[in-house]
């Protein structure tokens, strides 16, 4: 029997084509690949499975079987990461009263019909700091088994306060019910219990440790800026936290509190609404990524000045805090503090993540490093840097894309046209 080498190369090669696993060609118009200072033009991003198999120079034309997606008109960047969201609720006047009539399994589905708002909103990737009965443990759960679509979730569970602080769940009911909540429920006195919560969060399962270092603006309580974890407690948290291997996010307004956070070595300040120049240079020195949420201050400010809205406790720290966020980021980013994107929805409304885009640039930072901060910084704060955060060979395929030139017009962050998580496309 006699072979014919041409045509029985050609067969095994037609073989293995109809053998093989389709792909997913990504033609982009603009690549903006998480790592780059500078977009790339006209690429063409492979996905094979629920990984980047290759970035291409040029429109690589399909083989058999494969897929290929027309996103030459757009701009495509990572899949973006909002590192302090509560998907579990959102701000409203209704808000203080819904505690006594929902249930934990109402705070799961809630959460999971806001993780949904969030994915389609190009958000991938979310860090959820602080909910009610553990409900974001549940909704990582439902949306890793593919039950639910939504964001992949790195979430804290509840937060962790001394009694009467800012997560402290009782504040503000009447005494009857107030009662005195310790770690089971996240609130510590003394270093003891701090490291009990700490390892109570662990059993329960979280990705990280959120504390409520100082206090905070929609707690009902007078005082948003005053420390309120000791130095000993603090210290206790995260030293537990990182023997477990967990990373520890620290809400803080006021500038002690930011200090004795820093200085017990905390992974990142969220919101840092009061930092001083000693608070930049401490953070500088230890690596302390800050999470600004302008769109917390910026929503607080607008609602404080809605009669009713919220309870009047609220309304002045609303007021202080709201207006002092922009020039605190603005020095923080001149300073060359570490930046990570983060927005703190559920105060303003899931879906609307993307206009922390518009804030941050508007307050003076460069678009791509905006970009960046929602890709690859917030990858490396959250320590997943080897799977997400960038456009490379080997990285989950996360992608997001918007009609237009992004980096000419960050409005645009807020018309997203594709998202794909993990191989999957849910917006096209």
């Amino acid at each position: 029997m006699r072979y014919f080498p041409t045509a029985f190369a050609a067969a095994l090669a037609l073989a293995a084509a109809v053998l093989a696993p389709a792909r997913t060609l990504l033609h982009c118009g603009t690549l903006i690949d998480g790592r780059a200072d500078a977009p790339r033009k006209a690429v063409t991003v492979i996905v094979d499975g629920n990984r980047i198999a290759a970035v291409e120079a040029g429109y690589t034309a399909p083989a058999t079987g494969d897929k290929v997606l027309d996103l030459t008109a757009a701009t495509v960047t990572p899949g973006w990461i909002d590192c302090h969201v509560h998907l579990d609720g959102q701000s409203s006047p209704t808000s203080y009263s819904e505690g006594f009539f929902l249930n934990p399994g109402d705070y799961a589905l809630r959460a999971a019909f806001y993780a949904n708002k969030t994915l389609l909103a190009g958000f991938t990737t979310v860090r959820n700091l602080g909910d009610s009965d553990n409900s974001t443990l549940a909704l990582r759960k439902a949306i890793a088994a593919g039950w639910v679509p939504g964001p992949r979730v790195y979430t804290a569970g509840k937060a962790l306060a001394t009694t009467g602080g800012h997560a402290d769940p009782t504040n503000g009911i009447n005494f009857e019910l107030m009662g005195d909540p310790g770690p089971l429920q996240g609130v510590i006195n003394g270093a003891d219990e701090a490291r009990k919560a700490v390892r109570l969060r662990y059993k329960e399962g979280v990705d990280l440790i959120k504390i409520t270092a100082t206090g905070g603006v929609l707690s009902l309580a007078a005082n948003g800026q005053n420390p309120q974890f000791t130095e000993e407690e603090m210290h206790a948290i995260v030293a537990t936290a990182h023997e477990y291997g967990l990373k520890v996010a620290a809400h803080a307004h006021g500038t002690e509190g930011m200090k004795r956070a820093v200085l017990a070595g905390v992974d990142s300040i969220e919101h840092g609404t009061f930092m001083n120049d000693e608070v930049v240079a401490l953070m500088k020195q230890h690596g302390t990524y800050y999470v600004p949420t302008l769109s917390a201050g910026r929503f607080v400010l607008d609602k404080a000045k809605i009669p009713g809205y919220f309870p009047p406790v609220v309304v002045p720290k609303a007021v202080v805090t709201g207006q002092a966020m922009i020039a605190t980021f603005q020095r923080a980013y001149h300073s060359g503090v570490k930046i990570a994107f983060g927005t703190d929805q559920g105060v303003a409304p899931h879906g609307d993540n993307a206009l922390e885009f518009v804030y941050m640039t508007e307050a003076g930072m460069k678009p791509m490093d905006a970009i960046r901060s929602a890709t690859l910084e917030a990858a490396k704060l959250i320590g997943v840097e080897k799977d997400l955060g960038t456009v490379e060979p080997g990285k989950y395929a996360d992608l997001v894309a918007v009609p237009g030139d992004l980096l000419a017009d960050m409005k645009l962050s807020a018309k997203v046209s594709f998202v794909m998580k993990d191989g999957v496309i849910y917006k096209q």
